[in-house]
């Protein structure tokens, strides 16, 4: 075994049998500065949510000799309630099938060409997109145990994402506009509010909606501990992507609508505050457009003006439904709601902004024969989280190849730029994660220690960050506009932990962008799960791994690049003794 190999068993919790594991990094330019001028009082509150992030960031690190800060045990009797609902708010049922809907086919799903022309706003474009992006999407059953799966990831399937549809009038749904939570489990909307009629004509474009994002973290944290904050955030980012795809096959695009702030978010949705420790944290709002069909679109935000919309109109609204309790007690994590508000998001300084999506773009194909003949809705509805793995499944170096060109922010070169399906979603401008890969049985290739470059404007910064005896060699015959380097090839390597180069980014824009980095990568993660769905086999996402032995392997020395996301790729192991169930109606039981 070479020393590189040597390394990877040793910072491994245990050998998981899989194709591929990945690690995601992020990257951007370190700077400091030597000036000696006294920080304003803005200076140093910035500094300090800096400060806090890094100790939740540090505090959290699991190691050889020590944990996360978590339960001792699992209280079985306060597990949360993965469902929250509103009670006494009106229940808007949705449909439960695709009506007059033709899936295309996931291989088609990034060329933009092959998407189909933007369908109106209505009861079944709308039930359609929570169907495929956040709705159930089966229950288990074994023995006395029952529980439901969703469409969308979540670390330990306890889902602390919640998402509220904010809208104009929609035909056979509702004749004004309003604002309504999504509840999955009856596939329905709960309606909180209605809307002054001038708000979305005033600020958007013809037939476009919202959708906001928020996350309860004691649904993590009553298993997790003090590590649940990444979790939430990993699942905010495979929820957008989640959301993109589903828009996508209707000929919709979204973007996230980054200038607005948290407490505006907090307004807009008007999130439950009591219980505390189950209040809901404001992630983000997503604006859902229609597709250019090759015009220009370039559609300018007011964010001055809407976030005065909801400062001035939203607190007099007469809000509907009080939220139900989701444990009877509760163990509170302090340090996760002390970071939560060191990083939540302040207004944007400027006025207004541009989203150009007449520079959106489609994928790059190396081998569309290796998708299965699914459509988009097939996969979508069949992703699962991989248990386990069977150690002898093999893909050839093509469906790797094509996997990784889907994972490009740019679609099908090497710069950086997030304008392709779902990456475009996102409100940064240039990809900071890259993936570290450890491939294990991918026909063709030697099994070692790879890299994709996600924005090639990292390379140097990476090199000089890693491990100088890394080779950084281009593998033979890999497309030519497929970033991937071999760094050291080994004998067979072990799972390892995500590593990510960080606090550059956040001195240079804030605080708020730590959650932003793990939605990146929960996003790549879930273009690596229908990815792999499509092809035939199967995958999971760990953010349970063992932090600084990672960085050690890559001869990571500062916080420059810091462990996230760890992704695996390969055959799954199914369990017979469980059974699967409809989604809808489901069980009858109360769940």
């Amino acid at each position: 075994m070479n020393p590189i190999s040597s390394r990877l068993t040793s910072a491994s919790l245990l050998p998981i049998p899989h194709t591929i594991s990945l690690i995601s990094a992020m990257s951007f330019s370190s700077s400091s500065s030597k000036s000696l001028k006294v920080p304003t009082f803005k200076e140093e509150d910035e500094q300090e949510k800096l400060r806090q992030v890094l100790k939740y960031h540090n505090q959290t690190k699991h190691s050889f000799t020590n944990y996360a800060r978590g339960p001792r045990g699992l209280d079985w009797a306060n597990q949360p309630n993965p469902f929250r609902r509103y009670l006494s708010s009106p229940l808007l049922p949705l449909l439960h099938h695709d009506s007059g809907h033709d899936s295309v086919l996931y291989s088609s799903l990034f060329d933009s060409s092959s998407l189909p022309p933007p369908k109106p706003i209505s009861l079944s474009t709308i039930s359609h997109l929570f169907l495929h992006s956040l709705a159930l999407s089966a229950w288990k059953t074994t023995g006395a145990s029952t529980w439901p799966l969703r469409v969308n990831p979540s670390s330990g399937n306890l889902h602390p994402t919640e998402a509220y549809l904010i809208s104009p009038p929609i035909p056979s749904l509702s004749h004004l506009p309003f604002v309504a939570h999504y509840a999955p489990k009856e596939h329905s909307l709960e309606v909180r509010a209605n809307l002054p009629s001038s708000f979305f004509p005033e600020f958007f474009p013809e037939n476009s909606f919202l959708i906001g994002v928020s996350s309860i973290f004691w649904r993590e944290a009553w298993k997790y501990g003090e590590r649940a904050f990444r979790y939430c955030n990993h699942d905010v980012g495979h929820a957008i992507a989640a959301l993109a795809v589903a828009a996508g096959e209707l000929g919709w695009e979204l973007k996230l609508l980054d200038g607005l702030g948290s407490d505006d978010l907090n307004v807009l949705m008007n999130l439950p505050e009591v219980p505390e420790i189950e209040s809901e944290h404001p992630d983000c709002l997503l604006l859902v457009f229609p597709k250019g069909g090759g015009r220009d679109v370039v559609i300018n935000i007011d964010y001055k003006g809407i976030a005065s919309a909801i400062r001035e109109g939203f607190t007099s609204l007469e809000w509907k439904g009080t939220p139900n309790v989701l444990s009877k007690e509760h163990l509170c994590w302090d340090i996760i709601h002390k970071t939560a508000e060191a990083v939540k998001k302040p207004s944007l300084v400027s006025n207004s902004s541009l989203i150009d999506a007449s520079c959106f773009r489609g994928s790059g194909v190396v081998s569309r024969s290796s998708y299965k003949e699914l459509t988009v809705s097939q996969v979508v509805r069949m992703r699962r989280s991989a248990v386990d793995m069977d150690g002898v499944t093999f893909i050839d170096k093509s469906a790797f190849y094509q996997m990784l060109m889907h994972c490009l922010p740019s679609g099908s070169s090497t710069k950086g730029e997030q304008l392709a399906l779902p990456f475009r979603a996102l409100s940064w401008d240039c990809a900071e994660v890259h993936l570290a890969l450890f491939v294990h049985r991918v026909s063709g290739l030697p099994k070692g220690l790879y890299f994709l470059v996600r924005n090639e404007d990292h390379l140097g910064d990476l090199k000089r960050a890693m491990r100088s005896e890394f080779e950084w060699r281009r593998p033979d015959g890999f497309p030519e506009d497929l970033p991937l380097y071999m760094l050291a090839e080994g004998d067979g390597c072990f799972s390892l932990g995500m590593v990510a180069r960080f606090e550059p980014v956040m001195r240079e824009k804030g605080a708020w962008m730590y959650p932003r980095l793990f939605w990146e990568t929960g996003v790549v993660g879930q273009v690596l799960y229908l990815e792999a769905h499509a092809m035939g086999i199967s995958a999971t996402g760990i953010g349970c791994y063992f932090d600084d032995p990672v960085h050690e392997v890559l001869g990571i020395k500062d916080s420059s690049f810091q462990s996230l996301y760890h992704f695996t790729v390969g055959g799954p192991v199914l369990d017979k003794r469980i059974m699967t169930l409809p989604a809808y109606p489901g069980p009858t039981s109360d769940v």
